[in-house]
């Protein structure tokens, strides 16, 4: 019976978009959805008020998907870039990416950050000279200007973007 009316749920959710829109709509809680019964049926009223969005569109960082995605988005930059070389079995890299990822994003887009994962990109990491993890580049206009390997704490993070940034 849950499954079923579910099931209407969706199907009146969808029926009742507008196809002209290109998207769908934000994902939102069953709870917060209102079922009313009308003399067409089943209709679904959502409460824009509560609407849940799923995920955040960040501009300042990006997950590196190959060479030539390096080569386009670091290298090529007009942008400075940090570059957080990283593994996911890394304990302190787990630590220094979102601290780092909440420092480039302090700077209101005057640096932008490139995360690379070295399992899956060792050709980028030998080329880099990454001997361990977390490694970071800070590079302009396609030349390694600084870099680090370790945690650093907020104070030093700043003033190593501040040193980029110039």
């Amino acid at each position: 019976m849950a499954q079923r009316l579910l099931l209407r749920r969706f199907l009146a959710s969808v029926i009742s978009r507008n196809p002209s829109q290109g998207r769908w709509p934000p994902l939102t809680s069953r709870a917060l959805q209102t079922p009313q019964c009308s003399p067409g049926g089943l209709t679904v009223t959502l409460n824009p008020a509560r609407t849940i969005y799923t995920t955040r569109i960040s501009l300042t960082t990006f997950n590196i998907q190959d060479g030539p995605d390096f080569q386009d988005r670091v290298v090529n930059s007009e942008t400075p870039v940090v570059v957080d070389f990283h593994a996911q079995w890394c304990g302190p890299c787990k630590i220094l990416g979102p601290r780092l990822e909440k420092m480039v994003a302090k700077q209101h887009g005057k640096v932008v950050m490139a995360k690379v994962d070295i399992d899956d990109h060792t050709d980028l990491a030998i080329e880099y000279e990454v001997s361990a993890v977390p490694t970071v580049l800070a590079m302009k206009n396609g030349d390694v200007v600084d870099k680090f390997v370790g945690i650093k704490d907020e104070d030093q993070l700043e003033a190593f973007l501040k040193k980029l940034i110039g």
